[in-house]
């Protein structure tokens, strides 16, 4: 957790607080709301402090729970290649960004 960029642990910390937000003006507590995530109040605690260790499971029930989920949609859209459903391609023999060719794999 401590190479997370600071930068994105304010993010966190700011959905953390939306999530609060949401859940205070729907008037639960914490006690409340926890139960009704069937989790521990110190778990949703550390949610809605935006401590990176938490269950991404539990975030997603959260949103469902205040009604938010759909809210995801706007996170890290899909590249305008895959969006126009089309398929994206790359040169024959190379591998994508971000895969692990066999070569590499083999330490």
């Amino acid at each position: 957790m401590a190479a997370i960029p600071p930068h994105a642990l304010a993010k966190a910390r700011e959905l953390g607080q939306r999530l609060r937000a949401h859940r205070i003006d729907r008037g639960w507590t914490i006690a409340a709301a926890a139960e009704r995530l069937l989790c521990s109040p110190t778990t949703l605690r550390a949610l809605e402090a935006g401590r990176p260790g938490t269950s991404i499971g539990l975030l997603l029930n959260a949103l469902w729970l205040l009604g938010q989920v759909d809210t995801l949609d706007l996170v890290a859209p899909a590249p305008t290649g895959l969006t126009a459903n089309r398929r994206v391609r790359r040169a024959a023999g190379k591998t994508a960004k971000g895969v692990i060719s066999d070569d590499e794999r083999d330490f």
